[in-house]
């Protein structure tokens, strides 16, 4: 079976016996080398390292900075994510303590202050702070960066958790963006997956930043959840697009109860099958594309007006640890338990453990837990990845003047494998470059793989999740 969406005078196709075809699981490319990749090898040494170097040779250029807070207050038995489940706000004012500390430490290869062009603050549940103490990490953060009139500030809500006088004090603080999770508005769904949500808290959310004057409202969902179909997500679906967000997310759920294990608590019978999941991201995009929404890549849409839809229009469409975005050239710092951040030519992650986190600042040093340094033919392919993951087409002749290569001759294995796509209907190849089809769209990951030196060559022990 295959249907056709029009998106942005591009066509997205879906084929089932393809996409049965090829590889079901894939890197999502927020990074190449991706971090299953990092070296633990790699110390804080080499993270100051970068630093300097940044400092010297570029006078100036605005940073990203990304700020991890990994309290939840629940559970959901789906999250992956890597966060502390508690109830004790106090908790918090300790791991404030720590950001500011480490961004002490950081200072010194700073320069001053410099302009802050993207913020972002993930989790686990980045308003499991309270007013005041996010009103703390604000003030941290002026001492160091100026906030740009034109930078993208956002925050990951829980709408459960945060009332309209907080969405108001957010805007106050600064953000000008938020993403709010949704996964799914079926009551036997929410149950199932220990997240219990109504659409009148959601709203009330939504409408706040609405009328506080955020820019951007993002929402996201998850498909392949514990009770999900085609049928059942239609309403929510419906319930969704009333509430007229500018970009919405739709991911796909990754059930690994040997991985993690609060997806023990969710009865595998329940999950839907491939075919069933299919059949709901079909709908899904369906519904989407007629609505208006423009697919942006992977699993992403947006609003014809958004930024992002922009950015995707004019060729400045970028990928970071964040997703999509349209500032992911700017090195990004990163803060906090787990964070991942990228220097110049090196990524850098603090480590996943809250008390070796701690130990690490203790004793003076930036809890650095691993990271890379990347050589020079990762910089090619992770420029290459990222026209293919941002773009959907390739010029031979910029990276042979780049990187001083004959394109045919130092990616002869990959163009045979393309070449194959291509007969597939993912990709035409042409004298100078590549185009992806209308079939490729969907399938970009399974594309970007190809330049994938690592896959090819190296183990790979990290599970990935679904390409589609």
């Amino acid at each position: 079976m295959k249907t056709i969406e029009i998106v942005s005078n591009i066509s997205s196709e879906f084929d089932r016996k393809l996409i049965g075809s090829l590889p079901a699981s894939g890197p999502r490319y927020t990074s190449y080398p991706t971090a299953d990749r990092f070296l633990s090898s790699f110390t804080d040494k080499e993270y100051l390292k970068a630093l300097n170097a940044r400092q010297m040779g570029v006078l100036n250029k605005p940073l990203s900075l990304y700020i991890h807070i990994p309290f939840c207050n629940t559970i959901c038995y789906y999250c992956g994510c890597n966060k502390i489940i508690t109830k004790d706000t106090g908790k918090a004012d300790n791991y404030i303590e720590y950001l500011e500390r480490e961004l002490a430490l950081l200072a010194p290869y700073l320069n001053g202050r410099r302009p802050l062009i993207q913020l972002h603050f993930g989790g686990g549940t980045p308003t499991f702070l309270s007013n005041e103490q996010l009103e703390r990490v604000f003030n941290i953060i002026h001492r160091y960066f100026d906030l740009l009139p034109d930078g993208e500030y956002s925050i990951e809500i829980d709408p459960r958790k945060v009332t309209r006088e907080t969405v108001f004090h957010l805007a106050r603080l600064g953000f000008n963006r938020m993403s709010v999770g949704i996964q799914d508005f079926d009551p036997k769904v929410q149950k199932a997956v220990n997240r219990i949500q109504t659409f009148e808290e959601t709203k009330e959310v939504i409408d706040a930043a609405r009328e506080a004057g955020f820019k951007s409202i993002s929402v996201d969902l998850i498909y392949g959840l514990p009770h999900q179909s085609k049928e059942t997500i239609k309403p929510t679906l419906e319930t969704v697009l009333s509430l007229n967000p500018d970009r919405l997310a739709l991911y796909h759920y990754a059930h690994l109860p040997h991985i993690f294990k609060p997806q023990r608590r969710i009865d595998t019978d329940s999950v839907p099958g491939s075919e069933e999941k299919l059949d709901i991201l079909q709908y899904a995009v369906q519904t989407l594309t007629s609505r208006g929404y423009l697919f942006i890549g992977m699993d992403h849409f947006a609003k014809p007006d958004d930024e992002l839809s922009l950015a995707l229009k004019e060729g400045r469409l970028q990928r970071n640890f964040q997703g999509y975005s349209t500032y992911a050239d700017c090195d990004l710092l990163a803060l906090g338990v787990s964070s991942i951040g990228k220097i110049g030519n090196i990524y850098v992650q603090n480590e996943r453990d809250i008390n070796a986190y701690y130990d690490a600042i203790d004793a003076g040093r930036l809890p650095v837990m691993r990271g890379y340094c990347l050589s020079k033919d990762d910089l090619l392919r992770r420029n290459i990845i990222q026209d293919l993951m941002c773009r959907f087409s390739l010029d031979f002749q910029i990276y042979e003047s780049v990187f001083c290569i004959r394109f045919s001759q130092y990616f002869q294995t990959e163009l045979t494998d393309l070449q194959q796509l291509a007969e597939l209907g993912l990709l035409k190849i042409r004298k100078n470059g590549l185009d992806v089809t209308a079939k490729g769209r969907f399938l970009i990951r399974n594309i970007a793989m190809v330049f994938d030196y690592y896959l090819r060559h190296k183990e790979t022990i990290a599970q990935y999740s679904r390409t589609v």
